[in-house]
């Protein structure tokens, strides 16, 4: 297992993408630290099942980051998932929800790089892996903050792998298309309803309808994919962005 020895922290990890990426994580050795909400028995639940231990900071604040980073001490792989969603028309969009999806889905992994980075050069190694999005390369309207942070999250990682390039850290993301999780399945119900339309019209017609494979993206290709950026192989793979997303931005 190459990443034995290896702490890696992953923000917004107890369930879909970012528990995905913590378990290929694990699975090679890595010493996980997870983030994110939910039910407090299933979280440690997951934390025996990893070997994992959960600092559950707030992180939409710069208070909230340092105190995760300080939770998690010093880490080798950064990957910063945490990320929210709200769609409505730009005179219509909440000014708290634009901060608040600015400083979880772009901010935070500032804050995280920031107070990160010193030990990754430290040490010669690092890894930052930030989960950006389609949206990180495409627009779709009603979604201002999401791709305004996304196409934000994908200039960071540029700026920061410039800046380290030399220190033996890498820094990448990698951008997904629709991916087949819990939040996007317990959707279908309530659009099948609103559109009057049949389960399999609302998956291809409405939710794939830019993947050109059809397909939905499988979490665990994201983290098999975060895998292998971990890797030696990888080490003179940085600034890059990663498309998963069954040829949406291909077209």
């Amino acid at each position: 297992m190459f990443l034995s020895g290896k702490r890696a922290l992953v923000t917004g990890s107890t369930s879909g993408i970012g528990l995905a990426i913590a378990r290929s994580l694990a699975a090679e050795g890595a010493e996980v630290i997870l983030n994110g909400f939910g039910d407090k028995d299933e979280i440690a639940g997951l934390c025996k099942a990893l070997d994992a231990t959960h600092v559950g900071a707030d992180l939409t604040s710069a208070k909230g980051v340092e105190e995760l980073m300080e939770g998690a001490g010093d880490c080798d792989i950064i990957v910063n998932n945490a990320g929210m969603q709200h769609v409505a028309p730009v005179e219509e969009f909440p000014v708290d929800m634009w901060d608040k999806i600015i400083a979880l889905n772009l901010s935070s992994a500032f804050h995280t790089a920031r107070l990160g980075v010193p030990y990754m050069k430290k040490q010669g190694w690092g890894r930052i892996i930030s989960t950006a999005s389609a949206h990180s390369l495409r627009a779709s309207p009603f979604k201002s903050a999401y791709v305004s942070a996304k196409h934000g999250l994908a200039g960071l990682t540029k700026t920061i792998a410039l800046e380290v390039a030399q220190s033996g850290v890498t820094v990448n993301c990698i951008s997904p298309g629709y991916v087949w999780t819990p939040l996007v399945e317990n959707q279908i119900p309530d659009t099948m309803k609103s559109r009057k339309m049949s389960r399999e019209e609302v998956m291809n017609d409405i939710l794939l309808a830019k993947q050109p494979t059809k397909r939905f993206v499988q979490p665990e290709e994201i983290g098999a994919l975060a895998v292998f950026l971990c890797r030696d192989e990888a080490a003179n793979i940085t600034g890059s962005n990663y498309s998963i997303d069954g040829g949406w931005t291909a077209e």
